[in-house]
């Protein structure tokens, strides 16, 4: 029989395998939007580079994805303090904001190919479309999982022992945003 120490030695064990997997999940994503910026580097210098002006979507998506970071920030506190009903609200109202960075994100590419820029054309352009929807692929795996932690928290009743796993999606939702708002800036740089 196991008891409650062993239990709970079992229990950080697993904590820490989860949070060490995550960290280099993060490294690994970090390492490829490393690789693809410095690629954008490498491409402009050899010239017929399209300068891109950021589409108004663009824009509006940074400050959607800010937004998110905070709601999810006060939703993990909320959840700390026990305030359940506000917990759910900010979780929601984080999936929902994530959801709308995506949206403003396609949108922004429709906008790009109405002025001309498209995937396959210049590689001004090209970069843009590609590393932005690259990244897009790593918000909706954050969406995917905050659907099921928001699902979750409201079929199921409140449960402290949730913290880690609210913490590690924190964690990550914070990571994707946070990427988002270096290449925004990344692209500001790079086309002014």
């Amino acid at each position: 029989m196991i008891d409650a120490m062993t239990l709970s030695e079992e229990n950080k064990k697993l904590a820490n395998a989860q949070r060490f997997g995550l960290y280099l999940g993060l490294a690994s994503i970090a390492m490829l939007f490393t690789a693809l910026t410095s690629a954008f580097l490498v491409r402009q210098g050899a010239g017929n580079w399209l300068f891109v002006k950021m589409p108004i979507q663009f824009w509006i998506s940074t400050g959607i994805i800010i937004l998110s970071s905070i709601t999810f920030y006060f939703a993990k506190a909320a959840h700390v303090s026990g305030d359940i009903s506000k917990y759910k609200l900010l979780i929601w109202s984080t999936l929902i904001l994530g959801i709308a960075f995506i949206t403003l994100q396609y949108l922004g590419w429709l906008a790009m190919a109405k002025t001309g820029v498209y995937l396959d054309g210049n590689p001004g352009g090209s970069f843009i479309y590609v590393i932005s929807m690259v990244h897009v692929v790593h918000v909706v795996l954050g969406i995917v999982l905050l659907a099921i932690v928001s699902i979750h928290t409201t079929i199921k009743s409140y449960n402290p022992n949730h913290l880690h796993k609210i913490g590690l999606m924190a964690t990550y939702w914070h990571f994707v945003d946070f990427l988002w708002i270096y290449l925004f800036i990344f692209f500001q740089i790079k086309f002014f």
